[in-house]
């Protein structure tokens, strides 16, 4: 069996050349000096790296859509960002973060089908109001291979993308398994998310939950999320799921449709599902990851009814 192999694309040696270049080459350095390492990953998600017409979709508005920063944007106001991307040391947390990630699997006698990973971290646009609402880092790992992170460089938002990319990872994974579909009803969106914060947590601890679902008190998934959550578990689409998910201010900004829902419900309630599922079963997050969505939410029926309690190291030390 081939080895695993995870790989770095450096980002902060591109973004320093887009940095240097005259605005009409920006874009084309972001296209094709960046992205196009992807350009599998991009294919999937049927985006061109060039509109064929001036101003239409591809990786540059769908990069800014995501909540990146333009590549026109990346000026010498963008250099004090940029040289604390180019940590070494945050690069090679990042990616020791994915390759245990990754074999943790494989040393439980779950054998990946990918053994060739690519990734890399974008640096995020700090007006975004997405990335605000994210506290200014994310990742993103749907597609079996290919893993990104973002971030508005700090102290603290590169401490806590080794975190996410553990989380992005274990969707890395999970999609290797689980066969993902635009129709993914809302129960099966929730689970994945859940799986993946839970896995996350697993490796770091709980303290390092990201804000998707800190964000969230006790009271609000009690009684609101759970109640609205449970009778739209069978919805599909992400036209009908990404205010469940997200909450309703950032699918309006996507122009989705609005459910009355708070930052990031679904993550939340995801994380909480799954959690209560491991401790019900017993299982562990690492085989939790591979089951189908439905087995996971029939074992957890019950967590609907009951009132979760639950606290975060970091809520204790605010108090």
């Amino acid at each position: 069996m081939e080895k695993l192999t995870v790989k770095a694309v450096r980002s902060d040696r591109i973004y320093s050349k887009i940095m240097m270049a005259p605005v009409e080459k920006k874009d084309d350095i972001y296209r094709y000096d960046f992205m196009k390492l992807f350009e599998t990953k991009w294919n999937m998600l049927h985006c061109p790296l060039k509109a064929k017409q001036e101003g239409g979709y591809d990786v540059i508005m769908a990069s800014e859509m995501l909540g990146n920063l333009s590549p026109r944007k990346i000026d010498e106001k963008s250099a004090d960002m940029i040289a604390l991307l180019s940590d070494d040391d945050f690069w090679d947390k990042c990616q020791r973060s994915i390759e245990n990630s990754l074999t943790r699997f494989e040393e439980n006698g779950i054998e990946l089908k990918v053994r060739e990973y690519l990734f890399t971290i974008t640096l995020a646009n700090p007006e975004s109001p997405y990335m605000k609402m994210c506290d200014n880092y994310c990742g993103d790992g749907g597609i079996p291979g290919y893993i990104f992170g973002a971030i508005v460089p700090s102290e603290y938002t590169m401490s806590r993308l080794p975190v996410a990319l553990a989380h992005e990872a274990n969707h890395n994974v999970r999609f290797q398994f689980i066969k993902w579909s635009n129709d993914i009803s809302l129960g099966e969106y929730i689970v994945c998310e859940g799986l993946a914060e839970n896995y996350a947590a697993s490796i770091y601890g709980e303290e390092y939950v990201g804000p998707w679902v800190t964000k969230t008190d006790k009271e609000t998934l009690n009684e609101y999320i759970k109640p609205l959550m449970k009778e739209a578990l069978h919805v599909q689409g992400f036209d009908n799921i990404t205010a469940y998910m997200y909450g309703d201010e950032l699918a309006q900004m996507q122009n989705y449709i609005p459910a009355g829902m708070p930052y990031c419900a679904g993550y939340a309630c995801g994380y909480h599902l799954v959690k209560y599922y491991l401790e019900k079963t017993g299982k562990n997050i690492i085989e939790a990851t591979i089951l189908p969505a439905q087995e996971i939410l029939e074992e957890a029926e019950e967590f609907w009814k009951e009132k979760s309690d639950f606290t975060w190291e970091y809520l204790k030390k605010e108090k």
